[in-house]
């Protein structure tokens, strides 16, 4: 029996965390594991949202360091399944800093995981189309099909003729 599809906004997850002394590099940075490991907490929460089953962590695509993040800072994590395929889930994750002293927010970071649903044994299963509706969402989810191309190519899963989507960007019109 198919999966009725789901909405982008239906997986949306948000996290708002304190950077405390445990957190923190002798600079007194958020240490890049920290944030990991709050990536893929809350990217794990959207992917549960959309399939409403067990997922674990295939792969991080990308991950972009883009901006320190100091002692004392709120960090918010927000995640959204930018595209599903048939048992896996692509997972965007932008991060934002806000300033404890001016409250000012700047976007630091973003990330892309990976997730598989799977049974109560370990194996994948079906999980439900993602109906991208904002212009945004519409750019992540035809971009998810090219990164899981490249993904499958790297891997040695694709040859390089069978990636249709990627072999399109490089095609005269």
């Amino acid at each position: 029996m198919p999966k009725k599809a789901k909405t982008a906004k239906e997986s949306h997850a948000i996290a708002t965390h304190l950077v405390l002394p445990n957190d923190t590099n002798t600079l007194g940075n958020l240490m890049g594991g920290q944030l990991l490991n709050w990536m893929d907490i809350i990217s794990a929460i959207s992917a549960h949202r959309h399939c409403n089953r067990i997922v674990v962590t295939a792969s991080v695509n990308n991950v972009a360091f883009n901006y320190p993040i100091k002692l004392g800072d709120m960090v918010t994590l927000e995640a959204k399944v930018s595209r599903a395929f048939t048992s896996s889930m692509e997972v965007f994750i932008d991060v934002w800093v806000e300033d404890h002293r001016s409250g000012r927010k700047t976007k630091c970071n973003e990330a892309i995981y990976t997730f598989v649903a799977v049974d109560q044994i370990g194996a994948p299963i079906d999980v439900p189309e993602l109906i991208p509706e904002t212009e945004g969402e519409k750019k992540r989810y035809d971009s998810a099909l090219r990164r899981k191309q490249l993904s499958l190519i790297l891997s040695g899963k694709m040859k390089p003729d069978d990636a249709t989507e990627l072999k399109a960007l490089f095609e005269d019109n």
